[in-house]
């Protein structure tokens, strides 16, 4: 590590509305903390010093007792902290909650790197370049162990998880280069498993979409991966094995054969790829498709997936029954 690391600097610069807010809240909530204690530990310093043992004081009860002071030094400071309490619960409330044309990235980690991929279709290698002024939606999955992906200009951080989605929003205001990390521990190269993201005038970024080379699009990709690992040669029309038509499955309703009815949403489809088995078989099939779990990489995964969600029946027929 070098004296100019980043990891070195003593607050990394603040390149999204949000980030600033995060920082005023830090340095009120720390000026507060200070107003509160400080003046108790002078005092206690004095007190020690004034009436240590051998001084000349008057050490008898003044008598004076005053509830009112009492009940203002426990609730004042209470108020004043609740205060922070309300405002740090609206800006994790606001993260939490992206604008409906927020650009979805998706982020992939594992030991030990990062992956990004844009919606149309460039993929990324520990590097990440965004535009600013949009709100930008991190997909996040981990392909093996836990991770975290943190980006410090923008103070936030989530967790990487396995066979679980987790996601951040931001819109940053400030163009430049940034460095992101891994701030989970999660092997032995963990300390090396980081990147730079870089945000850019909304014409150069398509100008770096157009250089970057425009690749198939998710939903065309996935209908590769669809084809790839036979799954067209068991659900789509003609297939000689029984299987259920999955065109217009995403967000419709699912008949179990336990008697349970489910929703097909992106969880529900995950899990179902990677294992058929147990309580997802539907009503009224036999149990005859295989597990994908160690066989499909996280990425071609969400590929698929994103292509079962666009999978509709033309427009001048109906959807097929969806009952996988």
């Amino acid at each position: 590590m070098t004296p100019n690391h980043a990891a070195l600097e003593l607050w990394p610069p603040a390149i999204s509305a949000t980030a600033s807010e995060t920082d005023l809240l830090i340095l009120a909530f720390t000026v507060l903390t200070l107003l509160l204690t400080v003046p108790v530990f002078v005092a206690i310093t004095y007190f020690a010093l004034r009436y240590r043992e051998g001084s000349e004081a008057d050490r008898h009860p003044s008598g004076i007792r005053s509830n009112l002071i009492e009940i203002s030094w426990m609730l004042i400071p209470f108020l004043l902290t609740l205060i922070f309490f309300v405002w740090g619960a609206r800006l994790f409330i606001a993260s939490k909650n992206a604008p409906p044309d927020a650009m979805v990235i998706e982020a992939i980690g594992r030991q030990w790197m990062w992956k990004f991929q844009h919606p149309t279709g460039q993929a990324e290698i520990n590097d990440l370049h965004l535009p600013i002024g949009q709100p930008i939606r991190l997909r996040i999955i981990s392909q093996d162990v836990i991770h975290a992906l943190y980006l410090p200009a923008l103070r936030l951080q989530v967790a990487a998880l396995p066979d679980r989605y987790t996601d951040l929003w931001f819109k940053a205001d400030k163009i430049g280069t940034y460095h992101l990390h891994c701030s989970e521990y999660c092997g032995t190269d963990h300390s090396v498993m980081g990147g730079q993201v870089t945000f850019m005038n909304p014409g150069d970024y398509q100008e770096w979409l157009t250089h970057a080379g425009a690749q198939q699009s998710k939903v065309a990709a996935g209908r590769t991966l669809y084809e790839a690992y036979g799954c067209a040669g068991c659900h789509d029309p003609g297939a000689t094995v029984k299987a259920p038509s999955l065109v217009g499955l995403y967000g419709s309703p699912v008949k179990l054969a336990d008697g349970r009815t489910v929703t097909a949403d992106e969880t529900w489809l995950r899990e179902k790829i990677l294992n058929p088995n147990g309580d997802r078989l539907a009503e009224g099939y036999k149990q005859v498709m295989p597990s994908f779990a160690g066989r499909i990489p996280e990425d071609e995964l969400g590929r698929l997936i994103d292509f079962l969600k666009s999978y509709t029946a033309p427009a001048s027929g109906k959807a097929a029954q969806a009952n996988p």
